[in-house]
């Protein structure tokens, strides 16, 4: 049998994966003894069960033979000795002397005559007399056979095996002379019943053994098979977990070997084409990184001229002034864009992280909507005192992406509702109960079609593909999604049900986060992560900037 191994070292894997693959391959192992066991045991029970019964029929026919033919020689000698009209006391002399004890073939005698029906003449008369006899025997010995071929004698010697008193008796009866008594032997079969119970219990145990040694057969097969499937398994699941070198060492030429020739080849390619893949997403992330680098340079210098010629449009040629604001809006629309490419690279390539600060949520989402002067279409239902351990400025980008998407596309009165409520059981972390902090923005809008429901946390997902040059780029949202995951927590969107009268209820975006942030920094951890307004939606920013995007509104 061939034996795989695999190169990768075994501490790598997991206990619970481990449970469940030994649980499985057992299931397996316990069907393969299943199937060696019972075709043991079948063969076992009937090599058992034919070589029962032929030593049981060589057995008692030998018994039976012998017992017969004593029984006719003892009367044949014996006979000759009565008178032609013996008594009830011949009789007896006749039982006793052929019931005479030989070795191997201690017998009984019950003679009878009809001319004395009220003797019974019996070597044992405490035990055996004419009524012990079997009736269908008693009926067939007397009765005479017609002589023709292949017959020369009336009366035969018949026997019969029957149980008496629990004991198993050989009784043969015949009838001496035409005119004479008849005679029954009675051969006790329990010395053949002991050796035949013996034998059952031998072949018994024999069957019994042919089945264990069936099952540890079985085992050792099962295990000689199962221990490459393991292996090859194993591998698969590490393969499948992201280990690209996980191989495994090939011996033989079987169909395993086969197997395992294909999983090394398939795990080459594998490993050849993410290594590709990898290689063509850094250079596209580093271009990108790169790229949004570059721009922020010259975006800068053009930035500060747009504010001059916006703050000098009124006085400009009435001719000029509408290029100019359209320039003054595009600069800008780049800058926010190249800001939002930054901070989706940093999510992309994991450096993004949180400076996490106790706040008050109700005071960070006032503070969000007094800076993008909004208090007069937004309501706020938010308690104070609630306070979360999160990081103000990327929870600042959220909340102004879901409030300005809410105000831009669904229409005000926009209502924020904070409340806290307890996870499931199934997720507590420690012995006692823990809470979760909940955000609802729901806007006064048409809703969001059906659609695209499952595309608005898409980047750059527009639902109206005619409308290319939106004022948004299709990342805030997506933006949003990552501040909302790197906190632990989650944000999905919904359509609120219709109201009483057949208006639509809006579209709902619930933030999900822990109260207790799971991968925070220490306040000053963040030195090195560029700019507090990756977003373009800190505090005093405004309600165009790129945090405040939905894709396909």
């Amino acid at each position: 049998m061939t034996d795989y191994q695999e190169t990768y070292p075994p501490h790598g894997r997991a206990r619970g994966g481990r449970l469940g693959r030994r649980m499985r391959l057992t299931s397996l192992r316990i069907r393969l003894i299943a199937v060696f066991a019972v075709v043991a045991l079948t063969a076992a029970v009937s090599a058992s069960g034919i070589a029962y019964w032929l030593n049981r029929d060589a057995v008692l026919k030998r018994a039976q033979d012998s017992a017969l033919n004593d029984f006719r020689d003892s009367l044949t000698r014996n006979v000759t000795d009565m008178p032609l009209k013996p008594s009830c006391d011949d009789l007896r002399a006749l039982a006793r002397m052929v019931a005479s004890p030989r070795p191997g073939l201690n017998y009984q005698v019950v003679v009878v005559d009809s001319a004395h029906p009220d003797c019974t003449a019996s070597s044992e008369p405490g035990r055996f007399t004419i009524d012990r006899v079997p009736a269908r025997l008693r009926a067939a010995v007397p009765t005479p056979r017609d002589l023709e071929d292949g017959n020369s004698y009336r009366y035969h010697l018949y026997w019969q095996r029957a149980v008496l008193d629990g004991e198993p008796f050989l009784i043969g009866g015949t009838r001496i002379v035409p005119t004479g008594p008849t005679a029954y032997m009675f051969k006790s079969l329990d010395d053949e019943r002991t050796d035949l119970n013996t034998l059952a219990w031998s072949l018994g145990i024999a069957a019994l053994l042919a089945l264990v040694g069936s099952a540890l057969l079985a085992q050792a097969a099962a295990a000689t098979v199962l221990r490459p499937v393991q292996r090859l398994g194993d591998a698969a699941r590490r393969l499948g977990q992201g280990h690209l070198d996980t191989r495994l060492e090939v011996g033989g030429a079987d169909e395993l070997a086969d197997v395992a020739r294909t999983f090394n080849s398939t795990a080459e390619a594998l490993a050849a084409q993410v290594a590709e893949l990898s290689a063509r997403e850094s250079a596209s992330r580093r271009f990108v990184a790169d790229m949004s680098h570059e721009l922020r340079t010259p975006l800068t210098a053009m930035t500060a001229v747009t504010d001059i010629l916006e703050d000098e449009a009124d006085s400009l040629d009435p001719m000029i002034e509408p290029a100019v604001r359209l320039v003054v809006s595009e600069t800008r629309r780049l800058s926010d864009l190249v800001e939002n490419l930054m901070e989706v690279t940093r999510f992309d390539a994991g450096t993004a992280k949180l400076v996490a600060d106790e706040v008050d949520i109700a005071d960070l989402i006032m503070s969000c909507i007094d800076g993008r002067a909004w208090y007069d279409a937004v309501e706020l239902d938010a308690p104070r005192g609630v306070f979360a351990r999160v990081d103000p400025r990327r929870l600042d980008v959220v909340f102004a992406n879901l409030i300005g998407n809410a105000l831009k596309h669904g229409g005000s009165p926009v209502v924020v509702r904070v409340r806290t409520e307890e996870l499931p059981a199934a997720e507590w972390a420690g012995p006692h109960p823990e809470k979760q902090l909940v955000v609802e923005v729901r806007d006064s809008g048409p809703g969001i079609p059906e659609d695209v429901l499952p595309h608005v946390f898409d980047r750059f997902y527009k639902a109206d593909k005619g409308r290319a040059r939106s004022e948004g780029s299709g990342l805030g949202l997506s933006i949003a999604m990552e501040n909302a995951r790197i906190h632990g927590g989650t944000i999905t969107v919904a359509n609120a049900p219709a109201g009483p009268d057949g208006t639509p209820g809006g579209a709902v975006f619930t933030l999900t986060l822990p109260m207790e942030p799971t991968d925070a920094d220490p306040p000053d951890g963040e030195e090195g992560d560029e700019g507090n307004g990756d977003n373009g939606a800190g505090p005093g920013g405004n309600a165009g900037a790129p945090g405040t995007e939905r894709s396909g509104r």
